[in-house]
């Protein structure tokens, strides 16, 4: 296949996982706390009550009458709009729910008549724009090509959300079509949304295609957020902007209602600031969904309480494998890495170092061509579930559609992505069911199935991605830095990433995956790793980074 910086540029650095380049990125020295290195000083923002609170907290505050869900909910809408459209111009939220605060008022009439829902009644939970929402929100995936689209039904996840008793704020920005356009993208950037921005440092990148949600959590500007993965569009975003991030299996929560890339791939996952409030939402979205097959697979190997399995003494015997065979990183990331290790070692984990895959199972040409079939046949699928009132009913409309309004749609890149897609036949061509089943061995059975079972793992872990670079309209995302997201991402197994520390003031995570269906082995290791480190720190809002 083509490298991995080849096969990220011609397809996915956000919606397959974006990477960017470290080098040059900020001076050379160690790793350092989130204002280390800042030159550009720290933007002017006003002080917030609910600065990194977590779902617990909330839910006490509530509890002891302190506060309600509306005045949460209030304190959430306030700081979007001192943080987003003015002050640090973040523009993490393409727009609020203009039902929150009665959504609000509502929940608080159910738990002053003793009815609470569960651990998320009141919650504010802000959703990527490519997630299905029946109400007075549109979803578009940032494109003006469904500007005022508004689906038939909620997604599976909105609609689960609404029973878990959640008040969904808001839809957040994301790369355009979650990255799946044009070859020399923006991360980050949508037609709708603008040019989403990294709350660390503000000219850098916030990775994407999830970049809303990832930077909404960091700064505070919601409770918690839900993104998107295709092959790294929660991993990435999630490192870039120092949160936790879980991609689940592909099965675990119902990807109906998600405008899509590739039924193989992809799936909504938490974006939070901790594992426990990640943990918290990913139990609240599972079930068996008619409208998605691939959730009878979860039957027997889901849980609505994903909090049970977290153990701060989770790394005690857990047996760690270390990839080292993923290139790219720059060194200080490693220095990261390799004290995360050992952070690991000193709470009893057993470290087999390394235990590398190989390149070639990410690396293959033939998940481009997947990629670019499913997207096909898949968002015409979509297309055609909205009706017959949609604003545009196929693929090759949406390309008419940009060509037509270029000087709005297409700035910056174009839609190379969508072109080469237009132009594959169907899921029924050779071509495509070779694809499927050669990378889909080679990251499962022959990858992490592989590796797991010969070492006796728990856990896979590996740095999540690469520093966050800045942002270039002109030349577009910098493609040469490390990422890990593709072996778990193709295989469709979960991932989690966790914040392991800063670069001169810039996040990285470090990444915990392995088989399909683990996501309670990964969760105890993760959350232990979270709870002995602490690595979490709320963004400075700089200027820029020296």
């Amino acid at each position: 296949m083509i490298d991995r910086r080849g096969f990220i540029g011609a397809s996915v650095a956000g919606g397959l996982g974006a990477v960017a380049a470290a080098s040059g990125c900020a001076p050379e020295g160690g790793s350092d706390g989130p204002g280390a290195g800042d030159t550009g000083g720290a933007t002017a923002v006003p002080p917030f009550e609910l600065d990194e609170v977590t779902v617990d907290e909330l839910q006490a505050s509530m509890a002891s009458g302190e506060r309600t869900a509306r005045s949460i909910a209030e304190l959430y809408l306030e700081r979007i709009e001192a943080l987003d459209g003015q002050g640090p111009e973040l523009r993490s939220i393409i727009e609020t729910n203009p039902d929150a605060l009665a959504i609000a008022d509502e929940l608080d009439a159910e738990r002053a008549a003793g009815n609470v829902r569960g651990p998320l009644h009141g919650i504010p939970v802000a959703l990527k724009d490519n997630i299905d929402t029946h109400d007075r929100m549109t979803t578009t995936a940032g494109s003006l090509a469904l500007e005022g689209s508004i689906p038939p039904q909620d997604s599976f996840v909105a609609a689960r959300l609404r029973e878990a008793g959640t008040v969904i704020l808001a839809k957040a920005n994301l790369s355009e079509w979650a990255y799946f356009r044009g070859v020399r993208a923006t991360s980050g950037w949508s037609a709708r949304g603008g040019q989403c921005r990294n709350p660390y440092a503000l000219d850098r990148n916030p990775c994407g295609s999830s970049s809303g949600s990832g930077v909404a959590a960091s700064a505070n500007l919601c409770a918690l957020t839900v993104g998107t993965e295709t092959g790294g569009s929660i991993m990435c975003p999630s490192s870039s902007n120092g949160i936790v991030g879980i991609k689940p299996t592909v099965g675990l929560w119902s990807r109906a209602g998600v405008i899509p890339i590739s039924h193989s791939q992809d799936t909504a996952g938490p974006m939070c600031r901790t594992v426990r409030d990640a943990a918290i939402l990913l139990g609240a979205c599972i079930g068996v969904d008619p409208r998605d097959a691939a959730t009878t697979a979860s039957e027997g190997r889901r849980h609505a309480d994903y909090t049970q399995f977290l153990d701060a003494a989770g790394l005690q015997g857990a047996r760690i494998g270390v990839v080292r065979s993923f290139p790219g990183f720059d060194p200080r990331v490693l220095a990261l890495f390799d004290e995360a290790i050992e952070a690991m070692r000193a709470e009893g984990a057993v470290i087999i170092d390394p235990a590398n895959m190989d390149a070639a199972a990410w690396n293959d040409p033939l998940s481009l061509v997947l990629l670019e079939y499913e997207f096909k046949a898949d968002l015409n699928a979509y297309l055609a579930g909205l009706g017959p009132d949609a604003p545009v009913k196929s693929l090759a409309e949406v390309i008419e559609f940009n060509e037509r309004n270029a000087d709005r749609e297409m700035p910056h890149f174009g839609q190379e992505r969508l072109i080469a897609s237009q132009a594959r036949g169907p899921l029924t061509d050779p071509e495509y069911l070779n694809a499927v089943a050669t990378i889909q061995r080679a990251n499962r059975e022959d990858g992490i199935d592989r590796l797991a079972r010969e070492n006796d793992l728990d856990a896979i872990v590996a740095p999540t991605r690469d520093l966050p670079w800045p942002t270039d309209h002109i030349k577009g995302d910098r493609l040469d830095g490390g990422s890990s997201a593709a072996p778990a991402a193709i295989a469709g197994y979960p991932d989690i990433t966790v914040p392991m520390g800063f670069v001169r003031g810039l996040p990285a995570g470090v990444s915990f995956f392995g088989p399909a269906w683990t996501e309670p082995t990964l969760l105890r290791i993760a959350y232990a790793y979270e709870q002995a480190t602490q690595q979490r720190r709320a963004p400075t809002f700089a200027a820029t980074l020296g």
